[in-house]
């Protein structure tokens, strides 16, 4: 009946969603539609068994019908029941004559008349539901060969919702995993010291969360995860409490850097968590993996925080930190990212543009810090630059709070100084006469 089934499944599969008229269709609904269409039949649905009754969970049908999605019957009195079990066939022309299907409310509310019925068959072989193809009239032109059709749009129904299914239960596994850990408090604070570039002293910690698979995942997994499950927030600001808990275990004269991302300082708590913090004990950087869709309220949020914290913009060089975000925050220190710090010492163009910043950075008045410096020559590089300061691999790694105390008091060695030419460097940028 109609044209061959790889047409059906050709339009489908390469259909733009723009033609569609209804954008919020999900795949399901147009598999519906397609092969309700192909069929030329009213009614298409799916629905899922369990618990000992039938949920439509997917109708679409161009004529009244007396059920909605998320409505369950009992098994037993479904025809989808009585076609699995043998006692009807799944092609029927006129349900009418099925003295089976007769008593069956769905055939009586209808009624029903021609009705196509396939079970949704998961890959392990496991029934999930069954899909099915209905109209109020009989229909004797119907053939094995659209049962075939029936078959196939049946499949890909059952791929999309294997799919679903998948990604459910691991959104699932992430929320209790998430909530395990804001019910624990079970995470863990390290401090990096950050240095001053040309006397190698310790002038201040960032504050880096850590959990306890840190070996199987990094924390950055924790946090975009957590976002994805709306529990981003809720753990960004548990990192932020246990990281200003650490702060008195900082030596005076030293500050603190917490990191927080433009969503969570939009959200507005961060106030009330820092308010009675100093600006020279305390640095909120404003982390972005993701661009800001709201600037005024970043802005406005902003505002208050600058009584107990300097703002600090981190990553500059990469991602979303760009010369917007710089400019509408008026940040006190920008930190530029490993991605331009790395190898700086060999890359005109990384020190080109570190050279650009670090003139932007004076006539705003705000300082730099180089991230991820590994080697004498880059932090070499970045002295000659005039960065004022540096954090890194080269200096020291993330450390236990008590440690990262005892470097910052003297009672640990930092690293050696490199050896600096007392003339200064020439221009890095070519100067017109």
């Amino acid at each position: 009946m109609g044209t061959p089934l790889s047409d059906p499944l050709h339009r489908f599969l390469h259909a733009d969603p723009a033609l569609s008229g209804d954008d919020a269709l999900s795949p399901i609904d147009r598999i519906l539609d397609a092969v309700r269409a192909h069929l030329g039949m009213e009614i298409a649905f799916a629905s899922r068994i369990h618990g000992g009754v039938r949920e439509f969970t997917h109708i679409r049908a161009d004529c009244p019908v007396p059920v909605a999605p998320g409505v369950a019957e009992p098994l037993e009195q479904t025809l989808c029941q009585a076609v699995l079990d043998g006692r009807l066939p799944a092609l029927m022309h006129d349900a009418q004559q099925h003295e089976v299907a007769l008593p069956m409310p769905i055939t009586l509310a209808l009624p029903v008349g021609s009705h196509l019925n396939v079970p949704l068959l998961l890959s392990d072989g496991q029934v999930y539901g069954t899909f099915c193809c209905v109209s109020r009239t009989p229909d004797r032109t119907l053939t094995e060969r659209d049962m075939a059709t029936l078959r196939a749009f049946a499949q890909l129904a059952a791929q999309q919702i294997e799919s679903e299914l998948t990604s459910a239960r691991s959104q699932t596994a992430i929320t209790e995993r998430i909530a395990a850990v804001l019910s624990a408090d079970a995470l863990t604070i390290l401090h990096q010291p950050i240095h001053n570039l040309r006397s190698g002293t310790p002038v201040g910690v960032e504050c880096l969360a850590r959990f306890a698979d840190a070996g199987e995942r990094g924390p950055d997994r924790w946090f975009d995860e957590a976002a994805t499950v709306g529990l981003g927030e809720e753990l960004e600001l548990l990192a932020v409490r246990a990281a200003l808990r650490t702060v008195p275990h900082v030596p005076p004269g030293c500050y603190v850097a917490i990191n927080v991302s433009p969503e969570t300082v939009i959200a507005g708590a961060l106030r009330g968590l820092i308010s009675g913090g100093k600006p020279e004990r305390l640095v909120i950087e404003v982390t972005e993996h993701s661009a800001v869709t709201n600037y005024a309220a970043l802005i406005t949020e902003l505002q208050p925080l600058r009584a107990h914290a300097q703002i600090a913009i981190d990553d500059v060089g990469s991602g979303y930190a760009g010369l917007r975000h710089i400019v509408d925050l008026r940040p006190d220190i920008l930190k530029l990212d490993m991605s331009l710090t790395r190898q700086i010492d060999t890359d005109p163009a990384r020190r080109a543009l570190a050279h650009a910043l670090v003139s932007f950075a004076r006539e705003i008045g705000c300082k730099l810090v180089a991230e991820g410096v590994e080697t004498e020559a880059e932090r070499a590089a970045l002295a000659q630059l005039e960065v004022a300061l540096a954090q890194g691999y080269l200096f020291s790694r993330p450390m236990p709070v008590v440690a990262a105390q005892q470097l910052l008091l003297g009672q640990q060695e930092p690293a050696p100084l490199v050896q600096l030419p007392l003339a200064a460097p020439a221009p890095l940028l070519a100067r017109r006469a």
